[in-house]
């Protein structure tokens, strides 16, 4: 027996409600309030006590008790200067201060484009406190489309930018997904990158962008199946976190990944 349009509809709403919570995260992506690269001579930044520098390779740090700076992941406070190597694309939530007990403010320290970075993180940003819900269209089954999936025989690293102009991206493409969508007669294809366990994750410009929706969006797909099909539900196209904040570094499309209608599926511009 098929699944029918109330029982997709009921999943869409979980998967609505999912998503949601996962924004409204204490310190996640709706807390963000500022992008600050570091300098290679300590100094003081925006928005966060203590003195801050890179030496190309390593972050360090200087603080004193009456900063008022404590590590996350023990709370221990930090006086004197620590330190922390990170990789390219790595990210750790590294020291926190504010608030009545001394959590409000997380600082994130991020390695981009082979340059360190930090991201504060604060839950008393109205951004996260008056969040009430992405907007999105209303479901709509005949976005549930059937397609196939074209692999590679190797994956492609495909230089891109991303929501930050100083950040490049690199888009590893596996494959191709095909489709159709009613009333336009040719297929359209999107490069994809591959996830866990083997699902897809499709980046794309599509013609509602800059009017209901951002600039661009990603859809997840199921592991395709045996004989290649997959399917592609537009209805659970989300946003980046940079429809949010202007602080996020998100990886925009591959060139080429841009439809040529209306998707008028998923999450609008955030209000």
């Amino acid at each position: 027996m098929g699944t029918t349009t109330d029982q997709r509809f009921e999943r869409w709403q979980r998967f609505r409600t999912s998503r949601n919570q996962a924004l409204a995260a204490e310190h996640g992506w709706l807390t963000l309030t500022s992008f600050q690269w570091l300098a290679d001579m300590p100094s003081a930044v925006e928005l966060v006590p203590g003195l801050w520098s890179t030496d190309g390779t390593t972050a360090a740090l200087t603080a004193g008790a009456e900063d008022g700076l404590t590590l996350v992941d023990s709370g221990e406070p930090v006086t004197g200067t620590i330190s922390a190597t990170l990789e390219d694309e790595e990210s750790l939530m590294w020291v926190q201060f504010g608030g009545a007990d001394g959590t409000q403010v997380q600082v994130e320290l991020a390695m981009r484009g082979g340059k360190y970075a930090i991201r504060t993180r604060d839950a008393g940003s109205p951004v996260f406190t008056e969040f009430d819900g992405v907007p999105t269209f209303d479901f709509d089954p005949a976005w549930e489309i059937t397609g196939r999936f074209e692999p590679y025989p190797e994956p492609v690293d495909v230089p891109i930018a991303t929501a930050n102009p100083l950040v490049d991206g690199v888009h590893r493409s596996v494959g191709e997904v095909v489709f159709r969508v009613p009333g336009i007669e040719h297929e359209l294809r999107l490069q994809a990158e591959e996830e866990k366990l083997g699902a897809l994750n499709v980046t794309f410009h599509d013609e509602t962008n800059g009017i209901t929706t951002d600039e661009w969006r990603k859809v997840f797909i199921p592991r395709p199946r045996p004989d290649g099909s997959v399917v592609i539900d537009f209805n659970r196209a989300i946003n980046y976190p940079s429809a949010f904040t202007p602080y996020g570094t998100c990886p925009m499309p591959v060139r080429g990944n841009s439809l040529d209608v209306k998707v008028e599926a998923g999450e609008k511009l955030p209000e």
